[in-house]
């Protein structure tokens, strides 16, 4: 806790100070660009890893990067989702799984969920994760990880508020794996069908979004 204090603290005194004007423009109200849907591991900091500032990203996190269908859980997702559609107007979203995922981990049966019943519980969500893993490999983990961004975004689809704006096109949904240990995002191409490095995209004809939006 001294730590947090301390960072309090400095951001008070010294961060602050600096994005004082953005702060004031965001008391009057958000206007996020993309719901970014990801892992609530501490590994993960969107803002960093995407180079936003604060009013940017709608961020939506639990165990796993999970998106229960619709009217399957009654859970924050779901008010979340909607809201950051029809109440934000966001222009996209983002599932993004990571590396070393302890959720997919345990999916796997590589991690003792015995004494976790509402974590076995809300990996229920991901059975169709499980049941796409045919074989097993050195990189089952990541090829776990990446399967489960694309069944959590399918699961997203039956959302209507999702559906709807899809229907409209004012949204665009995009699936990427973040990897810590290199500091890099695959990103889903769509075309070829598979994850490709962000960091390799050099031309704007290769970042042209879309190529990767699902």
């Amino acid at each position: 806790m001294r730590n947090l204090i301390d960072g309090i603290q400095d951001f008070s005194k010294n961060v602050f100070p600096n994005k004082k004007k953005l702060f004031q423009e965001l008391a009057e109200g958000q206007k996020p660009h993309t719901l970014l849907i990801t892992c609530s591991d501490s590994r993960i900091d969107p803002n960093l890893i995407t180079q936003t500032e604060p009013g940017e990203l709608f961020v939506l996190r639990n165990a796993g990067n999970i998106v229960p269908p619709y009217g399957a859980s009654k859970g924050g997702e779901e008010a979340s989702i909607e809201f950051a559609i029809e109440g934000l107007g966001v222009k996209n979203i983002v599932v993004c799984g990571h590396s070393k995922c302890g959720a997919m981990a345990a999916l796997l049966g590589k991690a003792d969920t015995s004494q976790l019943p509402a974590t076995k519980l809300w990996l229920d969500y991901a059975a169709a994760t499980k049941k796409r893993m045919t074989n097993t490999s050195a990189d089952e983990h990541i090829r776990c990880t990446e399967e489960n961004v694309l069944v959590q975004i399918q699961n997203l689809k039956t959302h209507p508020a999702v559906s709807l704006a899809l229907a409209k096109g004012k949204i665009q949904i995009f699936a990427w794996v973040y990897h810590f240990e290199s500091g890099n995002v695959h990103m889903y191409q769509n075309k070829i069908g598979k994850y490709v490095p962000v960091a390799d995209l050099k031309t704007d004809q290769d970042k042209h979004p879309d190529l990767f939006c699902l």
